[in-house]
């Protein structure tokens, strides 16, 4: 186990006060040596904690003064200081079998930690998971957590898994529901898999196992051109109907047993179907929003501006974070608020595993400058919004009703992973180079933020690779009608 590195001390700050500088390692608090950046926050929360430290190969003992629940004002160098606990299923369906060669290794590494899913969002098995880690996760307070379910079926689950523990493991989750952690399903819908006859059978499960569950999202498998897996394929229109048809009973069911909704079929079903999508109070809040579901009927509000409705039980929902359609392939080596971070520590890894895209909050309104590369266009120049082509589907119309003509997408279409695979979140620059160098020169083109990490797309480029310039904004409708109202940046 690695101790935490510090990275960062904030300036007049009880850490800073007692000395603390970058580059300490912090042994122990109060003689206990934390695991994690949950536990990290649990020591350092109490008043005046003693730092062990690792300084130039020396060690001292560092005596901070503060109140209880006083941030300390220190930024670590990771969430977690132990191992990552990886993944010991091997699903078909798993996108990271189905990655390029040539990436960042962190891509390639599979986990299933149940802080990551508290700390990230990632969506666990539970096949790994404890007495032990149950204890730790009721103890502490960790919660809430996404579980990968797919089937309530033991036989299919252990199928889909790969993995035997898959027909026992979900009796976690009846033991973290009893226990009152707040917890988001998943069902990855593979054709012929767990499609039909059985997603019925997995819904009427959810409502008579599993009431207690927060959300329950049903998302489409993804194929990349790398697909290693024959069973493997993309959905059919007809079968996008079948799920979403299959969901809308369902939701008939959950709302006269339990008085909500509980399962969504995500945004792509939608378009797969070309089915319009649902209302925004039919979306219960947004619960999902980050795994692909109500993400249309947000950016149309944001963009619009028109007040998304509130989730049941709250005065107002927020939009959420604003990360594309799918999350599930990392996002950066740099790190980005965790859920302890947000409130009023910090924390965040800057080599945090598979942190979170950036996220600069509802306030955010300057967009990074474009890069000076060709010829810089005016600000009257047409503009061109680069996205995917389920993007376009959901932009076209807004932009030609309230944009008008001069405004565009550009649709790139993405062969780096081939497949199915036609969502903003996964543009990477070899595609977009390709796509720009078809466009004019002298256009204003604006691009998403959600496809960058670090600055990078995730086949490593960067915007300063392209042949055009380009205008990075933050992935939010709000920020793109700022976008093509402000002046083109100097």
């Amino acid at each position: 186990m690695s101790a935490p590195r510090v990275v960062a001390v904030v300036p007049g700050s009880p850490a800073h006060r007692a000395g603390v500088a970058v580059d300490d390692e912090v042994l122990a608090v109060d003689g206990e040596a934390p695991r994690d950046v949950i536990e990290w926050r649990w020591l350092t929360d109490e008043p005046d904690p003693a730092l062990e430290l690792r300084r130039g190969g020396l060690e001292l003992t560092v005596e901070v003064a503060k109140a209880a629940g006083e941030a300390l004002g220190i930024e670590v160098h990771s969430s977690l200081f132990d191992q990552v606990r990886t993944c010991d299923n091997h699903c078909e369906f798993c996108f990271i079998y189905q990655l390029p060669p040539g990436l960042r290794k962190s891509l390639y590494l599979k986990d299933d930690d149940y802080r990551l899913s508290f700390l990230y969002g990632n969506f666990t098995t539970l096949t790994r998971f404890t007495e032990a880690d149950l204890e730790r996760v009721v103890t502490e307070g960790i919660s809430p957590l996404n579980v990968s379910i797919h089937a309530t079926d033991p036989a299919v689950r252990t199928e889909m898994l790969r993995n035997r523990r898959g027909a026992t493991s979900l009796r976690w989750l009846r033991a973290l529901l009893d226990h009152g952690v707040e917890v988001h399903g998943q069902v990855v819908c593979c054709p012929g898999v767990n499609d039909g006859a059985v997603l019925d059978d997995t819904l009427v499960g959810v409502l008579d196992q599993y009431p207690e569950l927060a959300s329950l999202c049903v998302v489409p498998l993804g194929v990349s051109r790398h697909n290693p897996e024959p069973r493997m394929r993309p959905t059919t229109r007809e079968e996008a109907a079948a799920v979403v048809d299959s969901v809308h009973r369902a939701q008939e069911r959950f709302l006269r047993t339990l008085g909500r909704r509980l399962v969504f079929a995500a945004d792509e079903y939608y378009l797969l179907a070309e089915r319009p999508f649902p209302a925004p109070e039919a979306y219960e809040g947004f619960a999902m929003h980050e795994d692909g579901v109500g993400m249309a009927r947000t950016f149309e509000a944001e963009f619009s501006g028109t007040a998304l409705p509130p989730a049941p039980g709250e005065e107002q929902a927020g939009t959420g974070p604003q990360d594309g359609f799918f999350t599930w392939v990392d996002a950066a080596e740099t790190g980005r608020a965790t859920r302890y971070e947000a409130a009023g520590d910090l924390g965040a890894p800057p080599e945090g595993y598979r942190a979170v895209r950036d996220d600069r909050g509802p306030e955010a309104s300057a967009a990074p400058a474009p890069v000076a590369v060709a010829l810089r266009p005016r600000a009257d120049a047409p503009v061109g919004v680069l996205t995917s082509p389920y993007g376009a589907r959901v932009l076209d119309p807004l932009l030609a009703e309230v944009a008008g003509p001069t405004v565009r997408t550009v649709t790139v279409e993405n062969r780096y992973f081939g497949g199915n695979v036609a969502v903003a979140g996964l543009m990477v620059g070899e595609d977009l180079a390709r796509t720009l160098a078809a466009e004019p020169e002298g256009h204003r083109y604006l691009l998403p933020d959600v496809c960058l990490s670090g600055g990078r797309f995730l086949d490593g480029t960067t915007p300063d690779e392209l042949p055009r310039p380009v205008e990075v904004v933050p992935t939010d409708g709000a920020a793109l009608r700022r976008a093509l109202r402000a002046p083109v940046p100097a």
